[in-house]
Parts: C-alpha cells; sequence; structure tokens
C-alpha cells in the first residue's frame, strides 16, 4: 500500500468518528481548492509545527484522492506536487529548522525558502509566481483565525491570495488525534512538553505538563497530546528569561514562593443567567445561587453573577467581557429551538465565529427528541464553529459544550444542575476541564474603628499578600467594621491576620469566626 493510502486507510479504520468526521471535512476542503486553482496556482505554508505537520499529510491524502478521482493516479506521487513555502527565522529552534528540512527530504517538497521578513519575502514569492491561494495550518483560537473562514482573502495591506483553511475548525485534541492515529512524524520539541512553538525568544515548555520532583533541580516535562485542555495549549508562550516554569524560582514575597503565588492564586469564574423571565421576576433564579456555592466548595471565587435578556448581542456583549475578566465563565438558560433561545448564538459572536452544524453533537439529539427537526437540519445542533469541545459523560443524555473557556449549562432547575455539577466533578479528575482544589479558609476579624482610619493599613495589607482575597463590609450602616480573609492556605491567612494587628493597637481587632 502506498504511503499516502496508508494515512487515509488509518483514519477509515479508526473508532474516533469524531476524527473521521474532521478529516472528511478537511479532505473536502482540499480537493474544492485543487478543483478551482490549478497545481502551479496553489501553495502550502509550512512552518514544522504540528498544525502544518497535520495540513502536510492531509495535502498528500488530499491531493491523491483528487487524481484518483479523475483517473490519473495509481500509486504514490513521488514528490510532493505542491509548492512549500518555508519562512527561516534566525529565532526559530533548530529541531523546527531540522525537522522541517527533514520533512521536506522525506516526501520531496518543493521548497521556496524566505530568509527576509516574511511579508516582503511573500511579495517577491507572488511576483514571480503563479499563486493565487496558499493553504494554511490556521485554527480557530489561533491570534490569526479571527474573522477567518475555510476560503478567506488575504488581509488588507498583503499581496492578495486567497487563504484556505482545511483544518480550520479542528481543535488540539482532534490535531493530536489525528497524528497519533496516523503515527506520522513530528518535532521533537512536542515530546519535551512543548505545546504551542513560537521563537526561541517567547517559548517555554507548558507548565502543566511539568513532572515535578523535589529531590531533583531538572525539570521533567510530558509529552504534549497529554496536556487535558487544549484551550491551555498557548501557555507556555511566555517570556523565557522568567522565572522557573515548574515553580522552583527562589524569589520570595512576604514569605511566599513565587511559584506557589502561582500555585495558590485564586482561580475567578462568572455566572450568567441568560433570560427574560428571569429579569422581569417571573421566576426565581435558584441556579446562580447554587452554582456560586458548589464554585465556592471546590475553592474558585466567583467575580460576578450576571442576568441577561434574551438577545444576542448582549448576550455576546456580556460574554465576551466575563471571559477574558475571568479563567472560567458558567452560563445557563437561552438554550433550545425557541425563538428566544439565543445563548449559543451569543457565545459565538462574543468569539468572532459563525454557528455551524455539529454532526456527533446532532446524534446525541436524536437519540432525546427523535428525528424530528424544525428544519432540514436540527437547529439545536448549530454549535460555535471550531471552538466547542463536548463534555461526555455516561449520566448525561447529551453532552454538556464547552467553548473555550466558557461552559453552557441545560439545566433549568437544581436537580438537573446537581447531576451535570456531579458530572463535571467527576470529568475533572480524568480530563481537568475544571480544577478541583481545596475549600476556601475563611476567616474574620471585627473592629469599631471608622473606615478612614481602617483604608489605607488594609490597602496595603492586599499588597502584601496578593494570594488571599481580603475583603470589607458592614452589616448595618453604624455597625462594627468586619475584615474576611479567604484562601487555601491556613498558614497564611493566620500570618495575614496577625499582620493587620499589627498595623493597630492591641486590642482593635476581635475575632468573629474561624473556619
Amino acid at each position: 500500500m502506498s504511503r499516502v493510502m496508508e494515512i487515509d486507510k488509518a483514519i477509515r479504520e479508526s473508532d474516533d468518528r469524531w476524527l473521521k468526521t474532521k478529516y472528511n471535512r478537511a479532505i473536502y476542503v482540499i480537493q474544492r481548492a485543487l478543483a478551482l486553482y490549478s497545481i502551479e496556482e496553489v501553495a502550502f505554508s509550512f512552518n514544522g509545527g504540528k498544525d502544518s505537520t497535520v495540513l502536510l499529510h492531509l495535502l498528500r491524502a488530499g491531493y491523491f484522492l483528487h487524481k484518483r478521482e479523475q483517473n490519473c493516479a495509481s500509486e504514490d506521487p513521488k514528490d510532493f506536487p505542491i509548492r512549500t513555502i518555508y519562512f527561516e527565522s534566525p529565532s526559530a529552534f533548530p529541531e523546527i529548522n531540522s525537522f522541517t528540512y527533514d520533512a521536506a527530504a522525506n516526501y520531496g517538497m518543493q521548497m521556496d525558502i524566505i530568509r527576509s521578513d516574511f511579508k516582503s519575502g511573500l511579495e517577491a514569492l507572488l511576483k514571480s509566481k503563479p499563486i493565487r491561494a496558499i493553504f494554511l495550518g490556521v485554527r480557530m483560537g489561533d491570534p490569526t483565525a479571527v474573522g477567518q473562514e475555510q476560503f478567506s482573502p488575504s488581509s488588507v495591506g498583503w499581496p492578495p491570495f486567497m487563504r484556505v483553511n482545511p483544518i480550520l475548525d479542528w481543535s488540539y485534541r482532534d490535531v493530536w488525534a489525528f497524528l497519533l492515529t496516523c503515527k506520522v512524524k513530528y518535532c521533537s520539541l512536542y515530546d519535551q512538553g512543548y505545546t504551542s512553538i513560537g521563537s526561541i525568544h517567547d517559548t517555554v515548555p507548558n507548565a502543566l505538563l511539568c513532572n515535578s520532583n523535589s529531590s531533583s533541580s531538572e525539570e521533567k516535562f510530558r509529552p504534549a497530546y497529554l496536556l487535558s485542555d487544549g484551550r491551555l495549549e498557548r501557555a507556555g508562550r511566555i517570556n523565557k528569561f522568567s522565572s522557573s516554569v515548574c515553580g522552583k524560582s527562589p524569589a520570595l514575597s512576604n514569605g511566599l514562593i513565587a511559584g506557589d503565588l502561582h500555585k495558590n492564586r485564586l482561580l475567578t469564574a462568572s455566572v450568567i443567567a441568560v433570560g427574560d423571565e428571569i429579569l422581569l421576576c417571573t421566576v426565581e433564579d435558584q441556579l446562580g445561587p447554587s452554582l456560586c456555592k458548589k464554585l465556592h466548595s471546590i475553592g474558585w471565587s466567583v467575580s460576578q453573577t450576571t442576568g441577561v435578556q434574551n438577545d444576542v448581542d448582549s448576550v455576546a456583549e456580556v460574554v465576551e467581557r466575563r471571559s477574558s475578566a475571568s479563567d472560567l465563565v458558567f452560563i445557563y438558560g437561552g438554550i433550545g429551538p425557541l425563538h428566544s433561545d439565543v445563548t449559543l448564538a451569543g457565545v459565538a459572536k462574543a468569539f468572532a465565529v459563525r454557528l455551524a452544524p455539529d454532526e456527533e453533537f446532532e446524534e446525541y439529539l436524536r437519540q432525546v427528541v427523535g428525528d424530528y427537526c424544525p428544519g432540514d437540519r436540527n437547529e439545536m445542533a448549530l454549535l460555535p464553529e471550531g471552538i466547542t469541545e463536548l463534555l461526555h459523560h455516561e449520566n448525561l443524555p447529551v453532552p454538556l459544550i464547552k467553548c473555550k473557556n466558557v461552559i453552557v449549562l441545560a439545566a433549568t432547575n437544581y436537580t438537573e444542575l446537581q447531576t451535570q455539577w456531579d458530572c463535571l466533578i467527576e470529568l475533572s479528575r480524568s480530563s481537568g476541564v475544571l480544577a478541583v482544589m481545596k475549600p476556601y479558609v475563611l476567616r474574620s476579624l471585627t473592629t469599631s474603628l471608622s473606615d478612614v482610619a481602617t483604608a489605607k493599613p488594609i490597602s496595603k495589607l492586599c499588597l502584601e499578600f496578593p494570594d488571599l482575597h481580603i475583603s470589607c463590609y458592614r452589616e448595618s450602616l453604624y455597625g462594627p467594621l468586619v475584615v474576611s480573609f479567604r484562601g487555601r492556605d491556613q498558614a497564611r491567612i493566620e500570618l495575614a491576620a496577625e499582620a493587620l494587628r499589627k498595623k493597630f493597637e492591641p486590642g482593635a481587632f476581635a475575632e468573629i469566626n474561624s473556619s
């Protein structure tokens, strides 16, 4: 069997139904492009990374299948027929360059190497060659992917060409499923904990893959394909000359090791309720308070709860704002086929993507509601394209929906919320979709001092203990001031409480509770 057909055969024989769907969609885009443009008019931008490695093999398979449909292909093409553009940067990892040239030799790639800046080099290349379309390994979630579709003209200010994006809707999980299923070579850096590779100046191994070993100063990392949350793919894109990625920096801050500051930082969540009935007080929102309590019980801090009307733009505005300010966003209400069910459309608009049919989700829906669809397709199976991850659990008739850092809950009452929450917690143990941490420790002190007398010292205290949440409130206008300390480290809370006492006369603060 030809090497190209081994790729197609591996996918066809795989049990991964979702990967097959993504593969077929990508092959369709490739074949469509090859039908629109001659082989001399297309090019492939290769950078040695995992996404472009996937695209390399998809193009090999797509070209072969395209020629076979035209009755022109009976065996493997000797060389990769599509012109390949490679930008050789002085700040590229040596492993990237080595892998790229090895791939070029193995697959007979016709390389056009750009050594000037990429834009100028591309302009010169397009002037000398009849290239009209370029295949790119862009995926939703990439900084350059906003507003792009599978066929998108080049941006203003760039030379004119058609950007062809066969894997635009592929997730991090899809990329690794393909590479591992097809058993193709990829850059060795991915086996050293790198999950997204830029330049040598801004890329380090992903700290989430670090195998910490207190008995050794050497940092070791698990392979990239073991990263459980693809949303954190770019977590290694940081300043390479900052503190140790495994948190072994010797820097101290008020008794707190810098690595512990990251470990103990407060993870924040936002809760969004969608529905005119909640804003009009037609029904009482019981899910929001319950969800806040559940998040607090696993060490999360809720930064904001918001109610929003059944309007796409309103939902999009809130989701966009809260997703950039919080580690996770939970949104419920407005899910279904009714005219007022606008939540998923709002989430899609917040991330500048469109709603597109999801075949896997539609299959689950058919098992629940039967084959009845209100249109050509089940409109409830339209999900934000390229950013959606389905969270499966045997106790859920339909998977939960996760779009980047937004989790969409389908619960309408407390019982349904409890079921979905229990499934989320169980999934977190295997996939890390939701970090489960120690519950918060709470300690409160009270004083009769005025706000004016306490404001500045407490503000300084907050700077001294950035890992703790320190809040102040009064139960009545003229009642005593309560200062609360919340965090996961009992010793740190004791230290902060003692530091506050020392800023005032003895006896100025009294204990009111401890938990």
